[in-house]
């Protein structure tokens, strides 16, 4: 029997390999590679081509949302997996809404990751157990015209929160040109255009906005 080809993307290696060892253990399934950061799954995507990646959203460089707006358009047909610590159904609704196939939350991976793997390789939408009674929830209030599901809309492009991620973990105008292989005028009008959108004053401002939303 062919095996399932799985491609591991977390900036925590303890992680990737105590995940790579328990999904060796079933005999139809094998790790074919793992990154720890977005940048560096984009890049190996071009090389692989996994059936079903499996990602965190919280990654180095290029954040696991963006990461899977960018594997739809690569391998459209690789399934997508998040394993990741984020509770907020903020996180859940961006996740599913940019193509991730399910949404597993690492506390309940101990008793839930094969199910989720068989659900997603089965072509079925997978969520936690204990986030699927909240989707429930925003979905029937939803349908009866209540309110919208709690999370706000994001005001910044996929470009401008890049670069927002990247000035507040530190980074000079110049070292984000770089990484993203941009004109350092560029970075400056999209740095201008973040803090006029979010109306911040200062980079201490952005600093906790980026925090506040998950980006570091």
């Amino acid at each position: 029997m062919q095996s399932y080809k799985i491609l591991l993307a977390d900036d925590h290696a303890l992680f990737r390999e105590g995940l790579k060892r328990i999904l060796v253990e079933a005999s139809d399934l094998e790790v074919i590679g793992e990154v720890a950061d977005g940048l560096e799954l984009l890049k190996t995507l071009s090389r692989v081509n996994p059936d079903m990646i499996m990602l965190d959203i919280s990654m180095p460089n290029i954040r696991g949302i963006e990461a899977i707006k960018e594997i739809k358009t690569i391998h459209p047909d690789s399934k997508i997996l998040v394993l990741t610590m984020h509770r907020d159904m903020e996180y859940l609704h961006q996740a599913i809404a940019s193509g991730a196939h399910g949404y597993l939350l690492k506390e309940d991976a101990d008793h839930e990751l094969f199910l989720a793997i068989d659900k997603v390789k089965q072509g079925k939408i997978y969520v936690s157990p204990k986030l699927s009674e909240y989707l429930t929830e925003d979905w029937a209030r939803i349908h009866r015209g209540e309110h919208e599901p709690a999370s706000e809309t994001e005001p910044l492009t996929t470009r401008e929160r890049e670069i927002l991620k990247f000035v507040a973990e530190g980074k000079s105008n110049k070292e984000v040109a770089s990484l993203l292989n941009i004109s350092v005028r560029t970075v400056e009008h999209h740095r201008a255009n973040i803090m006029d959108k979010l109306n911040l004053k200062n980079i201490a401002e952005l600093i906790k906005y980026a925090i506040q939303k998950g980006y570091i």
